[in-house]
């Protein structure tokens, strides 16, 4: 691949520490990095053309949480090609199963893994998505 990096990711999470500290993370493993601290960040993002392979959102933030944002998401028609990856300290199978069922590809929970493997990760599903093909 001869593309200046493995791909563009969308980082939403109101917590400002680990917005930059993913961002440091994803743009030293070769991805270009969007983080937004809000879900209206992000969609403002998204509606100005940014256009990420991988969108890795937090699910519990204070104005609008990450199942209102993948229903607008989905809604609004942005970003299908997108691997939808919940970075949450939720454990609950439920709020899994909810996530599921409205479309997000991986689940992780924060204390689960450590950074570079949520990167390495993340990597998994963008190769996923793009099947086999080449830029």
């Amino acid at each position: 691949m001869t593309d200046a990096t493995k791909g563009n990711i969308l980082f939403v999470d109101d917590d400002k520490f680990l917005a930059d500290m993913y961002g440091m993370k994803f743009t030293s493993a070769g991805y270009t990095v969007q983080s937004c601290l809000s879900v209206a960040e992000a969609l403002t993002a998204l509606k100005s053309g940014f256009v990420p392979d991988a969108i890795v959102f937090d699910l519990t933030m204070p104005e609008r949480d990450g199942f209102s944002f993948i229903e607008e998401l989905s809604q609004g028609k942005l970003a299908p090609a997108a691997a939808l990856i919940a970075l949450t300290n939720q454990s609950d199978p439920a709020e899994k199963t909810k996530a599921e069922h409205l479309g997000v590809h991986r689940y992780i929970v924060k204390a689960s893994m450590i950074p570079s493997e949520v990167v390495q990760a993340v990597g998994e599903e963008i190769a996923k998505r793009k099947g086999g093909k080449r830029s």
